[in-house]
């Protein structure tokens, strides 16, 4: 018999935009930065019980390597008894994380968990491989790690290996989404994510990481507009519809949850925010990735056994304008106006391996805040496949 899983608390940082205020911050000491945060917020939970520590990472390349999620551990001050590791499933691996923390604690196989991601685009290394044969006269290619395909297999087909743009434009070929929806999209994202910060929708989630002068997200832009958009130039195709500014950019930040089952829960002292129902992966063409999360959120509700009449709340990872409204086109019976109520990340920020983590947080706050209530996390990964979290207050 499976435990009941919650999550008590899931915080933040804010996302910093490529070459930004947290480009001068090692990704591993913006690990560290929310898990002491997540200590810190829960003064009754003596650290020692901490099973394990799961964190995603996309890149894995640089100053994030040979497991982040211990190396942050460490640095956050945990007993080194608590054991870290680190998962990678791409944009993914954040919310992957949340899951193996969810999974682990319904088995019983641990009581108190802490999940979550990191990503530092910005200080993503440049990589040399290895010449074929010792004492090479010629030059040698680097390769970035900061985003997307690199040393491709030659044996993938050609159709596969697409760029992470040119997959969006084929979605949006699809679903005949033309350049000005995307960009009206992408508008309307802006103006949810300033509204929520103007609030204070995310008080209770964000906490700025101290020397870097920042603490809101840096990418959203509270004076877009639709002729600012329409003047940007398509990226991938000479007469595409996908531009910079429909598209999530590219950036640096750190999320992580407090995860838990009964017993742990009681020694938090907390009320939890939400309880873990339901998870789902699937698997789609990689050059659709964009619509990966359309079979995986119908199985993740449907292991729940909810509909999506029953969701009160639903983050969408905002890849790209058009892989949003791609998925959205596939879910008819899904009322729009319940998805990413305070912006996506088209405004809000796409750190990689941080990402779905961010989503899993700000649906648990969302609904703490309502009360009650289903909401569900899912979102796009590169390669073609899809993720989905159901959660219930």
């Amino acid at each position: 018999m499976t435990k009941d899983v919650y999550i008590v608390d899931a915080v933040r940082t804010p996302v910093g935009r490529y070459g930004g205020a947290l480009a001068g911050v090692r990704p591993d000491d913006l690990a560290a930065h929310v898990l002491r945060a997540l200590l810190d917020r829960t003064p009754a939970l003596d650290p020692a019980r901490i099973d394990d520590v799961i964190l995603g990472n996309a890149n894995g390349a640089g100053e994030e390597n040979r497991d982040v999620a211990r190396m942050a551990a460490l640095l956050a001050g945990l007993p080194v008894t608590v054991p870290g590791v680190t998962v990678n499933r791409l944009c993914g691996s954040g919310l992957e994380a949340v899951i193996q923390a969810y999974r682990a604690v319904a088995a019983g196989d641990a009581s108190v968990v802490l999940a979550g991601g990191v990503e530092s685009m910005s200080r993503a290394p440049w990589v040399l491989t290895k010449p074929d044969r010792a004492y090479p006269a010629g030059h040698q290619e680097l390769h970035s790690t900061t985003l997307g395909w690199r040393m491709v297999n030659p044996r993938m087909p050609a159709e596969w290996t697409v760029s992470l743009g040119e997959g969006a434009e084929l979605v949006a070929e699809k679903h005949a989404i033309g350049r000005e929806a995307q960009d009206a999209y992408a508008l309307a994202s802006h103006a949810k994510a300033a509204e929520a910060w103007s609030r204070g929708a995310f008080d209770a989630e964000v906490v700025p990481v101290a020397g870097t002068g920042l603490d809101r997200d840096e990418s959203v832009r509270e004076d877009s507009s639709l002729a600012a958009l329409a003047r940007l130039k398509p990226v991938f195709r000479e007469d595409g519809t996908v531009t910079a500014g429909n598209a999530s950019p590219l950036n640096d930040g750190a999320s992580a949850l407090l995860i838990t089952d009964e017993a742990g829960l009681r020694a938090t002292g907390r009320e939890p925010l939400a309880r873990i129902t339901a998870s789902a992966v699937s698997g789609i063409e990689p050059q659709y990735f964009g619509l990966g999360p359309v079979e995986a959120t119908r199985r993740a509700l449907s292991r729940a056994g909810r509909t999506f009449a029953d969701l009160s709340t639903l983050e969408l990872n905002e890849a790209f304008a058009a892989q949003a409204l791609g998925c959205l086109a596939e879910w008819p019976e899904l009322d729009p106006a319940l998805v990413n109520p305070h912006g996506g990340a088209i405004a809000l920020g796409h750190p990689l391996g941080s990402s779905g983590a961010r989503l899993a947080g700000t649906v648990a706050h969302r609904l703490a805040a309502l009360g009650s209530g289903t909401g569900l996390a899912t979102l796009c990964i590169g390669v073609g496949q899809g993720l989905a979290l159901v959660l219930e207050r």
